[in-house]
This record gives structure tokens, sequence and C-alpha cells, in this order.
């Protein structure tokens, strides 16, 4: 096979995986959501991951009383627990123990914590073969590959790929399409194995502190095989698993299984304290880094997870190349955030640059953890710890100067005026990040040249100070002046500053947080005077009402003002939203109908749902439902530049999804978004228009 018909193969199969993935994605919504609302029974989910989160930060804050509290009461049911601190020497005592049993032969339920310490590998090189009985994992372990998803560890294999390897190692043929004749195949392939087997080993999903109870769930009965049938069972988990009481453990319960697959519960759940009569157990407790987590703040939440999985099954960067990508050991992004501490920054450096920083991990995770934070926090990391990114940080320190960036996009627009076809840019050379979106067109004058001329507002009006945004400032002004036109036709005057630049959200977003500090703190010194401040761009609310504090947190003053001026901010949808009866709107309906696609982190980050439809409706427009109105573009901030093929993908998904609502219009809320989306659209020859609610909004204004 040539190298080029290799590649090909090669893009074939990632074709399928993420077509498999997405099926998966948009199936799990749909389950998940069903069963995350029979919650509301109970407390809620909100309620509900609040007690957990709360439950696991008291258990992180008394770790050594509760890691006591739970071996007293284990010993005294007859387990012997030990407490290792790295993979080394918890795979010493899963070894010697083997040894002194004269085991050959261990059988595994499903554990992340020994795919984490790599046991399999140490076994081997012990001469114990280690046997997985999950069926996902014995069939990863058959492939010689490793699992994908934290709970679904062979999804990326396809039938007819199972099929084949059932076929080689098993020594006969196989229907691909009957998926249950081959898992009858494996249950009796492992039954003799589970039989002769003097060891057995599984990982734990809770440990509970005031009965030393080991808790383990799974969809398969191999867990039970592993654990009642060897003389030996070892039970193998990190320490972060570890909630005080039954009732902690119960609200995990609730959670787990519909986080997971969508389950109200899963098949089998298993509380085992201390071993069967003429049962050894052992019960390895390992740190590997978790202590060293805990001590950094802006990573410690990270350790309430309870590994259900469910950030990679929103996070579109994963729906694209899947876990063996994104992740390293751990997949998807708490995969991301937990690698730094068990195998190395370097491990994680790679991965991290395929988030998107839409914010659906944070959302949907049942521990609120706030991964997307955190991941960001991974990226200036990795920028501070590791060589490279020299281009990168040049260009960011540029963007940085305001007259530098426009002497820069002026000189631009003059060159690129030939190309000009509209609000893009038809270029003849052909690169990776434009071979499927079409640039922006550049205009010769910013929007804040334009509204200089534009007739003075009563100054007896409630005064609103506008950050005009960098993108619809100098690439898309006509968002920022219709913007100011809207919020005028509100009542309201306007003021802008002269000196506004950029909110330093790029530099955020792209891990330089240096640079994004000295531009956080020229816009706070810019809008700090102001009681309302409005922008266009949700994403400028994102960065100044949340990620400000993050950013200033070892800076008292800079964090006071940032905690001061973050509640004035609002972004431009939702302003207009809450006073849509002040806007002196057509009443004529408009005939064409939109569709709409959210900013992603307007859900996720503001907590925003249908205000943009509901303020496109108080205009007259009609709005037609999209089927993932709320699912990242691929706009990704630095991820568009860094990694443009998952930015494609990812807006590929978008554009069949855009459609299928069978209009001509899009309307999205952030200018970025907008610039996006015209690009692709134009790449891909879609008789589509994309705008931003000020633009259409601003048309149907009855005085114009």
């Amino acid at each position: 096979m040539t190298t080029g018909s290799r590649a090909t193969e090669d893009q074939r199969r990632q074709e399928r995986l993420s077509a498999v993935l997405l099926d998966f994605q948009q199936a799990w919504r749909t389950d998940r959501g069903d069963r995350i609302a029979q919650l509301d029974d109970v407390g809620g989910f909100e309620t509900l991951r609040n007690g957990l989160a709360t439950a696991k930060r008291e258990s992180r804050a008394h770790w050594d009383d509760q890691i006591a509290a739970f071996t007293a009461h284990a010993q005294e049911a007859g387990a012997r627990v030990v407490l290792v601190d790295s993979a080394d020497a918890a795979n010493r005592y899963i070894i010697d123990l083997c040894h002194e049993k004269r085991a050959e032969l261990v059988v595994k339920g499903k554990s992340m914590a020994t795919e984490e310490i790599l046991l399999n590998d140490a076994l081997l090189e012990a001469g114990i073969t280690p046997l997985e009985t999950d069926l996902g994992e014995w069939l990863v372990q058959l492939a010689g590959d490793r699992p994908s998803h934290l709970v679904m560890p062979a999804i990326h294999m396809r039938r007819q790929e199972v099929a084949a390897l059932l076929e080689r190692v098993l020594e006969r043929s196989f229907d691909p399409d009957d998926i249950p004749t081959m898992v009858r195949a494996a249950r009796t392939e492992l039954r003799e194995d589970f039989a002769r087997a003097s060891v057995g080993m599984t990982g734990a999903n809770i440990l509970v502190a005031e009965s030393g109870t080991v808790v383990i769930v799974c969809n398969e009965g191999n867990n039970r095989m592993s654990v009642a049938l060897p003389d030996t069972h070892i039970v193998v988990a990190g320490i972060e698993k570890m909630v005080g009481t039954f009732a902690e453990a119960m609200n995990i319960i609730r959670l787990l299984p519909r986080s997971a697959t969508g389950q109200v519960i899963t098949t089998y759940t298993n509380f085992i304290t201390g071993p069967r009569p003429g049962q050894e157990q052992h019960i390895v407790l390992i740190d590997n880094g978790r202590t060293e987590m805990n001590r950094r703040p802006e990573y410690a939440d990270a350790l309430s997870c309870i590994r259900c999985g469910a950030c990679a099954n929103v996070c579109p960067s994963f729906q694209v190349v899947g876990g063996h990508r994104f992740g390293h050991i751990y997949t998807g992004p708490i995969g991301l955030v937990v690698t730094p501490f068990h195998h190395g920054l370097e491990a994680a450096a790679a991965p991290q640059e395929l988030c998107v920083s839409c914010g659906a991990c944070t959302a949907v995770c049942p521990a609120e953890i706030p991964l997307a934070q955190q991941i960001l926090q991974l990226r200036s990391d990795v920028r501070e710890q590791l060589p490279g990114g020299v281009l990168r940080r040049l260009l960011l320190r540029s963007f940085g100067r305001r007259w530098l960036f426009a002497a820069a996009l002026k000189v631009g627009a003059v060159l690129t005026r030939p190309f000009r076809r509209g609000p893009i840019l038809r270029v003849p050379i052909t690169t990776k990040w434009t071979s499927w979106r079409s640039p922006p067109s550049l205009p010769m004058l910013p929007a804040r040249h334009r509204l200089r001329t534009r007739k003075a507002s009563d100054q007896h009006l409630p005064t609103v100070g506008i950050l005009l945004q960098c993108v619809s400032d100098r690439v898309a002004p006509d968002i920022a002046v219709a913007a100011v036109k809207l919020i005028e036709a509100a009542g309201y005057n306007v003021e802008i500053p002269e000196s506004q630049h950029c909110c330093g959200l790029p530099a955020y977003d792209g891990g330089e947080w240096d640079i994004a500090r000295k531009m956080a703190r020229d816009t706070l010194r810019t809008f700090e005077r102001f009681e309302t401040i409005v922008t266009p761009a949700p994403s400028c609310v994102v960065a100044m009402a949340h990620e400000y504090e993050n950013l200033f947190r070892d800076d008292p003053k800079w964090l006071r003002v940032a905690q001061e001026v973050g509640p004035k901010v609002r972004d431009l949808v939702s302003f207009l939203a809450a006073q849509t009866e002040k806007v002196p709107f057509s009443v004529n309906p408009l005939p064409e109908p939109v569709t709409v696609h959210r900013f992603c982190q307007s859900g996720n980050v503001l907590g925003h749902t249908n205000e943009q439809e509901r303020l496109l409706s108080a205009a007259g427009i009609q709005v037609v439902n999209q089927a993932e109105p709320d699912v990242c573009c691929g706009f990704g901030g630095s991820t568009s530049a860094t990694s443009p093929g998952v930015s494609e993908a990812i807006a590929a998904r978008k554009l069949k999804s855009l459609e299928a609502a069978g209009v001509s219009t899009v309307v999205t809320d952030n200018p970025g978004c907008v610039l996006h989306l015209q690009g692709v659209f134009d790449a891909a020859g879609a008789e589509m228009k994309v705008f931003h609610p000020a633009e259409i909004l601003e048309q149907r204004l009855s005085d114009r």
C-alpha cells in the first residue's frame, strides 16, 4: 500500500469514526435530557449536582480523616487497604500479591485507574496475564489498542472491525450485522477464564468512608464475576472516589448513569463491604498526583469527577477526532485537565489545542467542574512551561497594541481591495485555513470613525458606554454601527470611548495571560466609569464578567476593579430583549423567515436560552428552529487557527444543521461567528446569508 493510499484510508477511517460519534452524541443528548428531567421529583439536576460538588469538596478537605475512616471500616470487614503514592508503587504491590498467590491469570473488570498506572503492561512484564472482561475493554485489548472513551472504551470500533477481529482471534466467521452472536461468543470465551483465575480485579466508582464500602456500577455482569469467583479480589481506585456517607453515594448513583449513558440506573449496582467468606480482598488506594492537584485551587475541582464521560459526549472536538487524539490515557475534556498530574504536562500539550472553548463540558458536568476554565488554565501552563509558540506570542503582542493593529488592518484593507467580494475575500492562494472558509474582507473605515458623524444623542437620557469589540469595530463595522442605532432607538445616550480596543479574550484564550492582563487592564480603565456597558459581542461579556476574576485572582487591586465592572456589562441581545417595548420596531411583519445559531458561550456561560428568538419575534421576524442551535459553529477562538481541520469538521456539522432548517438567512449573536459562518458558506457554495441580530433589527426600526 502506498503512502497516499494509506493516508486516504486513514482519512476514511476518521470520517467513519466522526459519523459514529455524531450519531451517538445526538442520541445521547436526547436520552440524557429525558432522564435529567425525571430528577425534578428529587430536587432537580442543579440541586443534585450542587450536592455532589459540595460533598466532594468536603471530602477533599478531610481526605486524611476519610481515608483513615474508610481503611478502618474496610479492614474491620475483612479487607486489607493500602495507600500508595505512585503508579509504580501500586503496580509493585499488585504484582507482589499476584506472585504470592501464584497467579498466572488476572481477570479484570473495567477500571480506568488501572489504565492510568499502565498496570497491564506491568503485569505482562512480570509474567502475569491480565484479561479484560468488560466487552469493550476486551475488544480493545484483543486489538492491541486502548480505550477511547471513559465509559464506552470501544466506541471507536465499527461492528465490521469487531467481526473481523473476532474471526482472527476465535478462528471462525462472524456476521457483522449479528451483534448478539458476537456478544455471546465473547461471553463463552471469557467464562472459562473466570473459572480458572485465582485473582480478580475491579475498579471502584465510589468509596464510602463511613462503612468501608466499595461501590461499582456497570451494565455487564463481568464485574460481579471478577469480584465473586476468584479467591483474591483486588480493588484499584483513586483516592478522589471517596465520599463520606451512603447518602452522598446515592446522589452520585442518581447522576452517574443519566450523565454517562442516558439510563435511569445501570443494570448492576454493587455495594461491596469486605470479602466473601474464604476470600481475600485488597483495596489499593492511589494518589499518583491527586494530592498535588488538590493543592492547586485552579484544578482541585477536577477531583470531583465521577468518570461519567458527559463532557466528551457534548464536546464538538471529541466528535471530530475521537478519544485517541482528544486525550492521553484519560480522554475528553476531563482527560485534558487530569493528565498533567498523572502523566506530565507534555502529555496534555497537543490535545489541549483541540478545545474550542465552547463551555459545553462545564454546562453538562454533574459535578460542577469548571472544565472550560481549567482547560484554559492548562493552556496557559503549557505556554509558560513548555517551549514553542514564539510566533503566536509575537502576533498577540502586536494585536495588543491598538495603533499597530489599526495600522495593520488599514494596510491589509488596501492590499486586499482587488479581492473583495462583498463581506468576504476571494484570494488566489489556498491554504489549510482558507480552503474551507473564505477570509473576511477588511473595511477602509472602522465603526468608530463612521459613528463620529452621527447625530448627537439627548444628554438627558441615561448613558450607556458601548464596547464596540475589536472584530465588529475593525472588521465588521456594520454590526457596531447598527448596535449603536438600536441602543439609541431604545432611549439611551450612547458614549463611545476612543481609547477602547480589545477586552483581551484572544490572548486569554490563546494562553498568553500576561498579554491578556494588559489588555484587560486597559479595558477596565476605559469603562469603569460607566454604570451600564453594552457590547454586540457576548464573548466580551464572558471575558469581562467571568474570566477577568480568574485572570486577576492573584492581583487584589485589579480583581476588585474587575468585580465592580463585570456586573455592569451586558450583551446587546439580552439588553434589548429585556426592554423590547422601548424599541420602535416596524409593525409590518418581515416575510422572509430566519434561523438562529446561538453563540455557544451565550448559553453555556451566560445562561442565555432564547433571547435572540424572542427579540427577533418582537421585531416581526419569523424564526425557524434548527436541530442544533447551541452546538459550536467551529469558530473556536485559537483552535480555529491552531487546528483548522477540527474547526472545518465542526463547521460542516453546523452547516448541515442550518441547511436542514430550510431558510436562507442565519442570525447569530457573536461577531466572530458571523464572519466565520460567512466564510464557511461562501467556500461551500451555500446560498445562505449570515447577519448579527443588530443588522437585522436595525432594518426593522420604524423611524430609521
